[in-house]
């Protein structure tokens, strides 16, 4: 019993020498050869750029752009919020290139019935009543009309409205910077140029009074809204309050536009950090007794 015990017990030491063996092998072999294991890394995406297509370009460039574009735009239209701009609709006019035209698809039409013969039936012997034969009440199907291609005169119209709704979109980004100078309004550099430009107005106006207001010995006040460009030129003139007379309100727009260009307009920023392009000076023009003209601030 014990004899037969002992070559077993023997047997493991060797067995365990054998394993550790192996597993020492192995250990030096990682470590001389350099084996390591690591996950592939993804490689880095390359960066990019969103850049907007502008449909119109000029030599000023914003401090601040919205977006990137292939030119420079300041901006413009008649949003105050920035928008992308928008790029023009196809047309649905025919291409002026050779091409293949797609074919129209055609509905296909229901398979024809052939028609059967009448039934006979057949008795052993000679019935005493006989069957009416019925007639099939079923219409027969209408032939669908063919799907061909728009008409010329379609198209057109298509392509005029394509136009339009583009025309209807906005032309640039946002509306020019504007700074209103009225009697509620008004920055130290503001009154400042504010004066120079009634004193252009007056001296301008008394030498160019209206020969026909003198004639009739007609007074009256109009309250007008001048707006000017960065460059002092005049972008428009609005009649705000008529005095009555047309002769009047036609002078008054008459003699802003005998005093311009002004100057240009002072070079500030609004609260939004963008530099004024326009600048808008409402002010009442008093035809006074004596055939004297001098305005006031509107209040």
């Amino acid at each position: 019993m014990n004899a037969a015990a002992a070559p077993a017990l023997s047997g493991e030491p060797a067995s365990h020498f054998g394993a550790a063996l192996l597993f020492s092998l192995l250990l030096h072999a990682i470590v001389i050869l350099g084996i390591g294991f690591h996950f592939a890394r993804p490689a880095p995406s390359l960066p990019t750029l969103d850049v907007t297509l502008v449909n119109t370009a000029n030599a000023q460039a914003p401090k601040r752009a919205d977006y990137l574009a292939q030119a420079n735009n300041a901006g413009g239209g008649n949003s105050d919020k920035a928008h992308r701009p928008g790029a023009p609709f196809s047309g649905a006019l025919p291409l002026t290139e050779a091409g293949i035209a797609p074919r129209p698809m055609l509905p296909a039409a229901p398979a024809p019935r052939v028609a059967s013969g009448p039934h006979l039936l057949t008795t052993a012997a000679p019935a005493k009543t006989s069957v009416a034969q019925q007639q099939d009440t079923r219409a027969e199907p209408q032939p669908q009309a063919r799907i061909g291609p728009i008409p010329v005169q379609q198209r057109l119209a298509m392509a005029r409205l394509t136009q339009e709704v583009r025309d209807a979109q906005e032309a640039y980004a946002r509306r020019p910077h504007r700074r209103y100078i009225s009697a509620n309004t008004r920055s130290v550099a503001d009154a400042a140029y504010q004066v120079s430009w009634v004193r252009r107005i007056e001296r301008i106006g008394n030498l160019n009074y209206p020969d026909a207001a003198r004639r009739r010995d007609l007074h009256g006040d109009v309250v007008l809204s001048v707006t000017l460009a960065a460059d002092g030129t005049v972008r428009g003139v609005t009649i705000n309050t008529s005095s009555g007379y047309r002769v009047l309100d036609d002078a008054a727009v008459r003699i802003v536009h005998l005093a311009a260009p002004f100057p240009p307009i002072p070079n500030e920023e609004d609260a939004g950090g963008h530099r004024i392009t326009e600048l808008v000076i409402t002010r009442t023009w008093q035809f006074l007794p004596g055939n004297h003209l001098q305005t006031r601030a509107t209040h």
